[in-house]
């Protein structure tokens, strides 16, 4: 079982570096799968929280947040939507993919909702995991994961000698 955690200290780097990654290595002829924010989407409020996500490896796009007003404060994210990820992400080619990639382990992870069951699919399928994390729910990621997740540097080649075990 091999999984690992990302938590970047600046707002949105953790998002821009693992959709980076995914496509890199997707360029290099990795099969994905998960989801990683789509980029090419302009949040339309000042506190970013309004996104998209990309279904990997091939898409869809789908938005997970829901159009609560500019003055409102609630949480946007939309349960509903992140249920249609998820059965996205496992009716395409899971069973193939070389490396899994969550982009947040979000509030309705930490509440056991979410992706959790198809991460533990995925490491269930000796497909390694790599998941991003807030420091808002590192507790509860590390709690989901029981102490068997990895923490890595929020760059590219420490997840890169991670995934291909070359990592100290």
């Amino acid at each position: 079982m091999k999984i690992a955690s990302v938590t970047s200290p600046d707002r949105g780097a953790t998002d821009r570096l693992l959709s980076d990654l995914a496509d890199r290595l997707r360029a290099e002829g990795l099969r994905l799968a998960g989801i990683v924010k789509d980029h090419t989407h302009v949040a339309g409020y000042a506190n970013g929280c309004d996104m998209k996500v990309r279904v990997l490896p091939d898409g869809p796009v789908i938005r997970i947040t829901q159009d609560l007003g500019s003055g409102s404060d609630a949480c946007r994210l939309d349960p509903g939507a992140i249920a249609q990820a998820v059965a996205q992400v496992e009716a395409d080619a899971f069973d193939e993919a070389d490396l899994f990639i969550l982009n947040k382990f979000g509030p309705e992870e930490a509440a056991g909702r979410g992706f959790c069951a198809a991460i533990a699919a995925a490491l269930e399928r000796d497909i390694p995991v790599l998941v991003g994390v807030g420091r808002a729910t590192k507790p509860a990621f590390d709690s989901f994961a029981g102490g068997l997740a990895r923490d890595l540097a929020p760059q590219p080649e420490a997840i890169l000698d991670w995934y291909r075990g070359d990592a100290p």
